[in-house]
């Protein structure tokens, strides 16, 4: 039997932080209190004193690339740089090649996961013009939600058709999470760039093409659409301070049926960036200005953006320098997201309850995950320890990526995570990844 007992540590939780120990047996949080004996002689017994033991975060937005773009990333080397960086559980997207546009294709994934992955998984179904009726075939208690493209993504994956679109948000109780930016307005945009500079547009336009606008458009209609229908709809990354005005922060969160994420890009980078990054920081939607950056991070504060989370995209360095038109959008963020966000709790931006709040227990709360996102007896022990006070550098060799680069290189953080938990398996400890390959299907408490 697996047994450990974690002390003196500074526990975060639900809004809250004390010190006390927390004691695993197994795959579960068995005891949490001031200060536990260890119950047996093969207790493994872990000091934390000084560093924060929080939940694992679960990132709702990635993409490991598997199948078919495995030159970029794949479930296990993506999965294993996520528990180096302190996320447990990850939903992945569908725009792979298949596309994971039928339940064939989905469970495929699945079985992949089972087989290979570092960190608890779900994978989201894909929509397209056409294939309805599998998605209503989607399991609500082990598929997290289904993912539209409203603006342009891999293979067939772009939905733009009004009547399925209604269709769609009208037959179905699962949750729908939308990328939001106008294909139209962007198309346009685009056209005007290529007339004056041809392919190789400079990136610093980027934003301008991919522009507020195409987000603003995109994003109401999505939402008048599910009010119109009664649709739970989640509008991932948030880019631009004019839809921060969409969402609302008078309800709480359980009772929701529209609800924000913001990705750790929006937050960290803006359009003087380009200057430095160039396409290394090329996403869609696009890094804009430094006044969307503060609005929302108000609107994250404020309650009415849920959650942080990646978009974790990766491409290869050779791939990132094509020109503009050729360039794919997207980067690697996994492994550095967490510490990113204790990176502005040293700049007084965010505190530690908060950061976990939306890390953590908003992710958990937002898809109904069973048993995980929360330090609770009786719960998962997907844990991470992470010291505030242990600088690191960002550099090639401690990079995890199988693309091999960060747009974070050269940083400088300030805190790093010195353990993580998956399942009650010590996963990562003194900066390596065991091979332990202990993620588990995420399940889902719905009806």
């Amino acid at each position: 039997m697996n047994r450990t007992l974690i002390k003196n540590a500074r526990i975060v939780n639900e809004g809250t932080i004390f010190e006390g120990d927390l004691y695993i047996e197994d795959k579960i949080i068995k005891e949490i209190a001031e200060s536990i004996s260890p119950k047996s002689p093969d207790v493994r017994i872990i000091d934390a004193e000084g560093s924060f033991l929080i939940p694992g975060a679960i990132d709702d937005q990635v993409h490991f690339r598997e199948p078919g773009l495995t030159h970029k990333g794949n479930i296990e080397t993506e999965s294993r740089a996520a528990v180096a960086g302190g996320v447990t559980s990850y939903i992945e997207q569908p725009n792979t090649v298949p596309n994971a546009v039928t339940q064939e294709l989905l469970e495929q994934k699945y079985q992949r996961a089972a087989e290979v992955s570092y960190a608890n998984y779900s994978f989201m179904m894909g929509g397209t013009n056409d294939n309805l009726d599998e998605l209503l075939k989607t399991n609500p208690r082990n598929v997290a939600g289904i993912k539209l493209f409203l603006g342009s993504s891999t293979g067939n994956m772009l939905v733009d058709d009004e009547q399925v679109l209604e269709k769609i948000f009208s037959s179905t109780s699962m949750l729908i999470a939308a990328h939001c930016e106008d294909e139209a307005t962007i198309r346009q945009n685009l056209e005007k760039f290529k007339a004056e500079y041809g392919d190789d547009i400079p990136v610093k336009y980027h934003p301008e093409i991919r522009s507020t606008e195409a987000c603003y458009i995109s994003s109401s209609r999505a939402i008048e659409l599910a009010k119109k229908t009664g649709a739970r709809l989640h509008v991932f990354h948030l880019s631009t301070a004019k839809e921060t005005e969409l969402f609302t922060n008078k309800i709480p969160l359980e009772d929701k049926k529209i609800t924000a994420e913001v990705c750790v890009h929006h937050l960290w980078f803006t359009d003087a960036d380009y200057a430095t990054k160039g396409s290394l920081i090329k996403w869609n939607p696009a890094v804009k200005s430094e006044a969307d950056r503060d609005a929302l991070w108000k609107a994250l504060l404020d309650d009415r953006i849920d959650v942080i989370a990646t978009d974790h995209a990766p491409h290869t360095l050779e791939e990132k320098k094509k020109p503009y038109t050729s360039s794919p959008s997207g980067g690697p963020l996994v492994q550095h997201s967490v510490v990113a966000m204790f990176e502005a709790y040293h700049q007084k931006k965010i505190s530690v309850e908060k950061i976990v709040e939306k890390m953590c227990h908003n992710p958990a709360k937002l898809f109904r995950i069973e048993k995980r996102g929360f330090i609770r007896e009786g719960y998962y022990a997907d844990l991470v320890i992470i010291n505030p006070g242990l600088p690191w550098n960002v550099k090639k060799e401690n990079i995890l990526y199988k693309c091999g680069w960060s747009p974070f290189e050269g940083i400088n953080f300030k805190s790093r995570i010195t353990h993580t938990f998956v399942n009650g398996q010590l996963v990562y400890n003194n900066f390596k990844v065991k091979d332990v390959r202990c993620g588990e299907r995420l399940l889902f408490n719905r009806e």
